[in-house]
């Protein structure tokens, strides 16, 4: 990375000569990288939009979606992603432990959309803060295509930017607009989701959706 210099101005004031053309195309290239992994329905994904749907919890659970792909961006960035890359047992632990929990997740998914008689989730009681949360953050932790997703591909692209820093800044912001969009945003979607009937076609493709993804997983 460049190191800054400092130039004295006419008013006294020092201002960093810094190439801010470089700098703000590295943050640009990690923000639209970052959006293309992130926008897709996932466990996450779909964890947020059903928590803005029911309007519960959802500054806590934005928060914590964002801060944990800051925290795993920056460990890619610091080149975590290439040191786990040499451990194939570890990168078989985390695929299977991946794959058991969604395929758990479909189930519960599958289970939802199948029972005829499930209460629509903006209907159910409200769980408590701490409950939303572990939950939020077992289906961040717990996925290995966060991992993929974040410390093993977005580092390794930043690895190739001189202003590595820079990139992963601007992946991380693309985490804070897309998960604050889709909590804050999702309450719009109420009207098409009010009956039991759409909840039961969103968890089937959820569920389906999840499945998919432990099988290829699975298969390698």
């Amino acid at each position: 990375m460049k190191k800054f210099s400092w130039t004295q101005v006419p008013a006294g004031r020092s201002v960093p000569d810094v190439p801010y053309p470089e700098l703000i195309t590295s943050a640009a290239t990690g923000f639209s990288v970052s959006v293309a992994l992130i926008v897709a329905i996932g466990a996450q994904n779909a964890f947020v939009l059903r928590q803005g749907l029911r309007r519960e919890h959802v500054g806590p659970v934005v928060a914590a979606c964002a801060a944990s792909d800051a925290l795993l961006i920056a460990a890619g960035v610091a080149g975590v992603g290439s040191v786990v890359a040499g451990r194939p047992a570890l990168l078989t632990a985390v695929r299977f432990g991946g794959a058991a929990f969604l395929l758990c997740y479909a189930v519960l998914a599958a289970r939802r959309a199948l029972r005829p008689d499930a209460l629509v989730p903006t209907d159910r009681p409200p769980a408590s803060l701490r409950a939303t949360i572990l939950a939020c953050l077992a289906f961040t932790y717990l996925n290995p295509h966060v991992y993929l997703d974040t410390v093993l591909l977005l580092g390794g692209i930043a690895q190739q930017h001189e202003h590595r820093w820079w990139f992963g800044a601007g992946a991380a912001a693309a985490s804070v607009v897309w998960f604050t969009a889709l909590g804050t945003g999702a309450h719009r979607l109420a009207p098409l989701l009010a009956r039991t009937a759409a909840w039961r076609v969103l968890d089937g493709a959820v569920a389906a959706v999840m499945a998919a993804v432990a099988v290829a997983l699975l298969a390698g």
